[in-house]
């Protein structure tokens, strides 16, 4: 150790910490939490205002039907609040049991784990079947719980271009040497809408005998047949190894969850950290998801999934009509995630704080969690939005971008 460093006091960490904050501050990237009231749905309250909520991943508009809000409080009292150990000691409980059943029905798979958030699945995921002399490939935009798993992993982590299934091929075979090879995507990705194209994907999986983890987050319960995701909706599922997806989206309650064969669920339980020194979900959140999971694959699912595909294909018009460049959806998968390009973060931030203004929530989202250069706008709607909504919200849009002199990029 080199004793002649000088030692930073406590008050010279908060002061450097101070200068990082001041530094955010200037480059328009500091953030701060918002609380806002009431349920997630297609208004809330926020600053003692109703506002259009256009920023909630509450894809099927289920966080308060009354039939999980109900499954909720029934679980709390038969099993209490809080599943009070890790689930290999004793926090394994039947709604766990029910819920990790049900999961692996509904993905087809033989078994599935439920996890406290998907950022700890993903972690879980890619730490425990892969290391070091293995190799990952991950796409360029995938989540951060999948970057920071690659990072954690100890393999040699192989970044390929978005959605480039050609530049995923050479990484493949420049990675002959390696023990594992393990591939990773978003089904679709958060920030853009888009698919990853898994029949490519899944036919290198097979011809370079990589194992294929999918990260359906923003998949699960929206698009697919029953909306089982982004396998079912290309039909590959049996070539997605792992299908992990989140159950605090369009399943409205909490946690995260992976489907697979069961020798690789057995291999988790034993070998995926963050898994196994977690406190397991309260069991009122398991019976939650048991009964939204319901619900989606059925035939209210299926309305609401309508409704939105509808509500969906309202706003990309809308969006073009006022100049808003969006790119089609691919056929029978419309996504509702409309990524809306400004590029430069300050004009960013002013349509937000314009749309607030105009009593729509539509909040900036700003690098790093975007790459530089493509800050936006990122609308998310909800199968129980009305089409005023929809309209108002256009219309509030398109004035914002006409007084501020802004015209988005392509998206």
């Amino acid at each position: 150790m080199d004793e002649t460093r000088e030692k930073i006091t406590p008050q010279g960490w908060k002061a450097q910490l101070e200068d990082e904050l001041r530094e955010l501050t200037e480059a328009n990237l500091r953030r701060g939490l918002r609380t806002v009231e009431g349920m997630q749905g297609p208004t809330m309250r926020y600053g003692g205002r109703t506002l259009v909520n256009f920023s909630s991943n509450n894809y099927l508009g289920l966080a308060g039907y009354s039939a999980i809000i109900e499954a909720s409080v029934e679980a709390t009292r038969a099993a209490g609040a809080s599943g009070a150990a890790s689930p290999l000691i004793s926090g394994h409980m039947a709604a766990h049991e029910e819920l990790a059943r049900a999961l692996a029905a509904f993905k087809r798979k033989e078994a599935a784990l439920v996890f406290g958030s998907g950022f700890l699945a993903n972690l879980s995921l890619i730490t425990a079947l892969a290391g070091e002399g293995d190799a990952v490939f991950s796409d360029a935009l995938n989540h951060a719980s999948i970057v920071d798993g690659c990072r954690l992993s100890r393999a040699r982590v192989h970044i390929y271009p978005h959605r480039n299934v050609d530049y995923l091929e050479d990484a493949l075979k420049r990675a002959s040497s390696a023990r594992r090879k393990l591939i990773v995507t978003d089904g679709v990705f958060s920030m853009d809408g888009d698919l990853a194209p898994l029949p490519g994907i899944c036919d290198l999986a097979r011809k370079y005998g990589a194992m294929l983890v999918v990260d359906d987050a923003h998949a699960t319960g929206v698009i697919g047949e029953g909306g089982r995701g982004s396998g079912a909706y290309f039909g590959v599922e049996d070539g997605v190894s792992v299908s992990m997806g989140t159950l605090g989206k369009a399943l409205a309650s909490y946690g995260a969850f992976a489907c697979a064969d069961s020798a690789v669920v057995d291999y988790l339980v034993n070998k995926a950290r963050p898994y196994i020194y977690s406190t397991s979900l309260p069991p009122a959140v398991a019976a939650a998801s048991c009964a939204a999971l319901r619900v989606a694959e059925g035939a209210e699912g299926e309305r609401r999934r309508e409704n939105l595909a509808n509500l969906c294909a309202r706003f990309r018009a809308g969006l073009r009509h006022i100049g808003v460049r969006v790119s089609n959806p691919p056929p029978g998968a419309e996504i509702p995630i409309f990524p809306i390009i400004i590029k430069d973060t300050e004009k960013t931030l002013a349509l937000a704080e314009y749309l607030m203004e105009a009593g729509v929530y539509l909040l900036a989202i700003r690098p790093p969690t975007v790459p530089e250069g493509t800050s936006r706008l990122r609308a998310t709607l909800m199968a129980t939005h009305t089409e005023a909504q929809i309209d108002r919200t256009l219309d509030a849009l398109e004035s914002g971008l006409k007084k501020l002199g802004i015209s988005p990029g392509p998206a």
